[in-house]
């Protein structure tokens, strides 16, 4: 793999090899490794960190300047693009509700289940995990296992506006509908985000659960139940009020975590 890497960083320092075959077939066998799960653009480490494959989002992202538009035809529907799609479902043991859409290069581990939903190029979608109803999945991205992700979830990608980091939600982790995770964030275990919450790398997530507030940024901690707030900002014009994010309790810890969530959810009234 070291020559791969080689290759891979000299085509990024200079696009004008993307279509030798050298970069060609070297691109190609980190997609097929990122699909099959045995790379991924980011990794846990065993202190709890994470580690940023840099090399692979750079091969996810010029993979796409080597493919050609080609039209798609599924029955009565076309479809115009560069990227073929994920197959091989049943042999993967994947519950796949139309219209739910992969793209070839993600990782869709045994068990998940995805209702009508999107998991882009890149992305790593570990076993047991739910992608609800019309939920979206960026490239690169990285879910761990028994993750709910709710209707109309919005994980963002890596690649346009290209970001330097995936977002990371790791195992059983619950985000509530319409909640939006870009530029990065991590949603540490078991942590519960309650409808609407939005995450960037600059909003603040504050823990109120104390005498004193305490400031996260671009991190969720474990078990915590997040909702959205506010708070007022001075601006030249005026004081306005801002979004953030509002940590009001901890998920119990217990060995039935669907138990654990449905008392969080009860015991702080968060709307999912």
């Amino acid at each position: 793999m070291k020559n791969v890497i080689e290759i891979i960083e000299n085509a990024w320092e200079d696009r004008s090899l993307i279509q030798s075959s050298e970069v060609i077939s070297a691109v190609e066998e980190v997609i097929e490794s990122i699909d099959k799960g045995v790379l991924r653009v980011a990794e846990p480490l065993e202190n709890g960190q994470w580690q940023v494959n840099e090399w692979v989002k750079k091969a996810v992202v010029l993979y796409f300047p080597m493919r050609q538009m080609e039209t798609i035809e599924v029955g009565p529907f076309e479809f115009h693009d560069k990227m073929a799609l994920k197959k091989n479902y049943k042999e993967l043991g994947v519950r796949v509700v139309p219209h739910a859409v992969a793209r070839y290069g993600a990782y869709i581990s045994k068990g998940v289940v995805m209702m009508p939903s999107y998991v882009n190029i890149g992305a790593y979608v570990d076993a047991g995990t739910m992608v609800d109803t019309w939920a979206t999945v960026g490239s690169c991205a990285q879910i761990g296992k028994d993750v709910h992700l709710s209707g109309g979830v919005g994980i963002g990608g890596v690649l346009e506006p290209l970001q330097a980091a995936p977002v990371i939600v790791e195992d059983g982790a619950f985000i509530g509908s319409r909640c939006i995770v870009v530029e990065g964030v991590r949603v540490k275990k078991e942590a519960v985000l309650g409808a609407n919450v939005v995450l960037t790398k600059s909003t603040k997530i504050i823990d109120v659960t104390q005498d004193e507030p305490v400031e996260y940024r671009g991190e969720v901690p474990e078990r915590s139940v997040v909702i959205p707030g506010s708070y007022s900002k001075k601006f030249a014009a005026g004081e306005y009020h801002v979004p953030c994010a509002l940590i009001i309790g901890k998920r119990k810890a217990s060995t039935d975590l669907k138990t654990s969530l449905n008392d969080a959810l009860r015991e702080h009234n968060v709307a999912v």
